[in-house]
């Protein structure tokens, strides 16, 4: 009886739209998610393409129909999903059931708010579904590692940045003692924490320039740091992926191919936050 109840609440069919729709081991499911890739991938360079002007004179209107073609797609593909999902509400509010109602939500906006098709573009976020096609979840492993050392040399960096902002103000002050007068663009002194901000990066935009010597001094040491300063940040993360690697706990962590979590254990089979096979 119990059986045939779950096939009455679950039908043959819906099974099969499931498999296509959520899966990627069968011809039909990997068909339909790569054909859904290549379609998000056209609408964003849609979108791109109507912000340059001389374009969207002459192919607004296309664009725009090929936009509203690509929301309708998006707003089919998004009801099957809740049709085929075992439990509709834990897709609906899963990151990727978000992600997914976000993509058809900006043309809608758009006919109330000008401006806010420009949205469309969170439809990228949806191309990480590429990490479950091509199985490429262990990928994933690896991008944990540099999570794992950024949060190792957060307090490193942050002394850092500290350090390099209390320098730019200092440095900043001191040439506007020297340039204030000059006609070198040394009008305040947040001008002049920006222009050391600039010169310490060794970026040197050059709308900003020293006129007198000590001026001219101290924007060559400034410059002279500026190389040396990039290199410690390098080092600090570095150090962080050494601490990282050396953790066998944190380097192992198995991570669902399917809604991307972590924290299984080493012998789990299944996922524990959507229950799909840990098995690529």
């Amino acid at each position: 009886m119990a059986g045939k109840n779950e096939h009455h609440e679950y039908p043959m069919w819906r099974k099969t739209l499931y498999k296509v729709i959520f899966g990627t081991d069968t011809f039909w499911g990997k068909t339909f998610d790569i054909l859904l890739l290549f379609i998000i991938i056209c609408s964003i360079i849609a979108v791109m393409l109507e912000s340059v002007n001389y374009i969207s004179v002459k192919y607004g209107m296309l664009l725009r129909t090929l936009e509203w073609i690509f929301t309708i797609l998006f707003a089919l593909e998004y009801t099957l999903r809740i049709i085929a999902s075992k439990n509709p509400y834990r897709y609906i509010f899963s990151f990727l059931g978000i992600i997914d109602f976000l993509a058809i939500t900006p043309t809608f906006l758009g006919i109330f708010f000008t401006g806010s098709q420009t949205l469309v573009v969170l439809r990228s976020i949806r191309l990480i579904r590429v990490f479950r096609i091509f199985k490429l979840a262990r990928y994933l492993r690896e991008a944990s590692v540099i999570l794992e050392a950024l949060k190792y040399s957060a307090p490193k960096i942050i002394v850092f940045l500290v350090g390099v902002v209390s320098l730019t103000i200092i440095l900043g002050t001191f040439m506007y003692l020297f340039e204030g007068s000059q006609k070198g663009g040394f009008t305040s002194i947040p001008r002049s924490v920006y222009w050391a901000i600039v010169t310490l990066t060794t970026v040197g935009y050059g709308d900003i320039t020293p006129q007198t010597f000590f001026g001219q001094v101290i924007s060559s040491l400034i410059m002279i740091l500026g190389y040396g300063i990039i290199a410690v940040p390098t080092g600090i993360v570095s150090g962080g992926f050494i601490q990282v690697s050396r953790s066998d706990k944190k380097m192992q962590e198995i991570i669902c191919p399917h809604c991307m979590k972590k924290g299984h254990s080493q012998d789990a089979k299944f996922c524990k936050y959507c229950g799909e096979s840990l098995k690529e």
